[in-house]
């Protein structure tokens, strides 16, 4: 949650969402590894997206932490300003 918030604090992003007790089963280094995380769903403009990528893998303990960006193809245009109203380029 840390982690979350200093994003937040940070301007890095507006807001996210933890989703709490997901069961992730992935192969790594030749090993099948069952781990349970939570999801983050971090809301930023694409313009910041570059740095909060670069802060994920600072803070994250893993060695290659999941990022991927959704394309949002519309919106609630007052909520999207407000994305973009909170965090600082």
């Amino acid at each position: 949650m840390s982690e979350s918030r200093a994003r937040v604090e940070e301007r890095l992003a507006a807001c996210v969402n933890v989703v709490p007790g997901m069961t992730s089963i992935d192969r790594w280094k030749d090993a099948v590894e069952t781990e349970t995380e939570a999801l983050l769903l971090v809301k930023t403009p694409a313009t910041r997206s570059a740095d909060l990528d670069a802060r994920v893998r600072e803070l994250h303990p893993y060695e290659v932490p999941e990022v991927v960006r959704p394309t949002v193809a519309g919106g609630s245009l007052p909520y999207l300003d407000w994305v973009r109203s909170e965090v600082s380029s």
